[in-house]
């Protein structure tokens, strides 16, 4: 079991897990940032971050401000706000030649940390990326599309959807059907911790924020694109072939252009790649964690 802990960073505290190694430690520090909308540590990292213990890594992943344990921060969550807070996590916690990864928001985050951090971590893992295109989705009706989510946020029919998921079972059923579409890993108690996040009081407040920094009606505000061959580490990038948030091909794209990468497309799975297939994930990280010792 993971050990819950608090750091304060000044503005307010963050609460984080840490899952320590078993016997010798193996290698660096690894560093998880979990994703968007109802996240948190324990509902990203639940599945991978013990496999990592076990095979001797120290892992740590926050829940970010407003999520989780973590409480909403006085400022208003922007992506380089977001950013910004990584690097005063890794230093609170002194991490130095650690690994750091992340899923969807958090794999923007790790983008993000990296460039603006170049000498702190010694390798990252891009798991469903968000900061890799301009707009919500691909295709012809691309634009369309981005504008009708712009609209919907604006107005605030998006957050209504929202908390009419948070109080439907079925609903967040079919939307986790979406995101993880092996059964096997569907469960009813991951079903039960997901309702249990929505639920929380304030829960996605943070989220919207950030949403509202990121969607301008024409596109998305950040995309690290054109700045991948600026990072110099190894860099593991893990997605899923059936990955409705962030379409493969932009996994590939920036595995293209990282100087140092190499690319895992899973197949048959979503967006929550990690949750998906724990055990292709797994591996995948352990064998790219192994090259770097």
């Amino acid at each position: 079991m993971p050990a819950r802990r608090t750091i304060d960073l000044g503005w307010g505290r963050v609460s984080y897990l840490e899952w320590l190694p078993d016997g010798e430690p193996a290698g660096s520090d690894i560093l998880l940032l979990h994703g968007g909308g109802v996240d948190c540590a324990e509902l990203s990292w639940g599945g991978l971050a013990p496999a990592l213990a076990q095979a001797g890594y120290r892992v740590i992943a926050p829940d970010h401000p407003g999520y989780g344990e973590s409480p909403q921060a006085p400022w208003a969550a922007s992506q380089e706000r977001l950013v910004g807070y990584v690097g005063e996590f890794v230093d609170a916690l002194q991490l130095r030649g650690y690994v750091v990864g992340g899923l969807s928001l958090g794999g923007g985050l790790t983008i993000g940390h990296l460039l603006s951090c170049p000498s702190g971590a010694r390798a990252g893992i891009l798991m469903g990326s968000y900061g890799l295109m301009d707009h919500q989705f691909e295709g012809p009706l691309r634009l369309p599309a981005h504008l009708l989510t712009w609209a919907m946020l604006h107005s605030g029919l998006l957050r209504r959807l929202t908390w009419s998921y948070a109080r439907d079972r079925r609903k967040m059923d079919r939307g986790l059907r979406a995101i993880v579409r092996n059964p096997d890993e569907r469960t009813p108690e991951l079903l039960d911790a997901v309702m249990a996040e929505a639920q929380r009081p304030g829960a996605g407040a943070a989220f919207e924020q950030w949403q509202f920094d990121q969607f301008g009606w024409r596109r998305a505000r950040t995309n690290y694109t054109d700045l991948l061959g600026a990072i110099s580490v190894p860099m593991l990038v893990i997605h899923g072939d059936h990955d409705t948030g962030v379409p493969v091909s932009r996994a590939r794209i920036a595995a293209t252009l990282l100087p140092d990468a190499r690319l895992l497309v899973v197949p048959d799975t979503g967006h929550w790649v990690q949750r998906d297939r724990p055990a292709a994930v797994a591996t995948a990280v352990l064998e790219f964690l192994a090259e770097l010792t």
